[in-house]
């Protein structure tokens, strides 16, 4: 009989369990933290931005620890969270409001958590359209040497990379002929591509480190 390794759970390499956890919660809050616009110095940006820079570094760390395959699945689980906690926040809008609620609350919650079709569906497209190429892009990157080389300058390429892409295909799903996107989609391409040349360096270093560490 075989005995899992102390490094797993339940069978599953410790990283990867973390790791998807984390991922799955990211997935949500990406979401809803997108509701504030943020300025960083001169540039300005959604403050979802930060939750899917972390998206893609968790995406692309499971890739170097675990494989491609491994990574481009956990991208596609991500859509379980994304989809129900979609139904259920349009579930809790459509619930009448308590009437001792707290009446500023009655008005903001909507603005917070709501998200028109349009909206909702250039955010699964989008989702599922970069985060995938982010994995195959840093994994194909690697090359003939095989994993651990170089593991930052994949991570940021993927990402400025995946976040351009993100950034077009939302913008242009949601605001297409509402209005004027090109300054709107120039702007956020901007502020995503300098915060991943940034951070996501020390971001990727940090969690493949901090995987192979559970792992040990």
């Amino acid at each position: 009989m075989n005995t899992p390794a102390p490094t797993a759970v339940g069978g599953i390499p410790r990283s990867l369990f973390v790791f998807s956890i984390l991922y799955g919660g990211m997935v949500c809050m990406a979401g809803v933290l997108g509701v504030k616009q943020v300025a960083l110095g001169p540039l300005a940006v959604e403050a979802g931005i930060f939750g899917f820079l972390i998206l893609v570094v968790l995406s692309s760390a499971v890739a170097e620890l675990h494989g491609q395959k491994t990574a481009t699945a956990l991208v596609r689980f991500g859509f379980v969270p994304l989809i129900v906690s979609a139904l259920l926040i349009q579930l809790v809008l459509a619930l009448p409001n308590d009437s001792g609620m707290y009446p500023p609350a009655v008005a903001a919650f909507p603005i917070v958590v709501g998200q028109g079709l349009r909206m909702m569906v250039a955010g699964f497209i989008s989702y599922g359209t970069s985060q995938t190429l982010n994995v195959f892009i840093f994994d194909k990157l690697k090359g003939q040497e095989g994993r651990g080389r170089l593991v930052w300058f994949r991570g940021m390429v993927a990402s400025v990379v995946s976040q351009i892409v993100d950034t077009v295909l939302f913008i242009s799903i949601s605001f297409y002929g509402e209005r004027p996107i090109v300054e709107l989609m120039a702007g956020q391409m901007l502020t995503k591509v300098v915060l991943s040349i940034v951070l996501v360096p020390f971001l990727i270093t940090g969690f493949v480190a901090l995987g192979k560490r559970l792992d040990r």
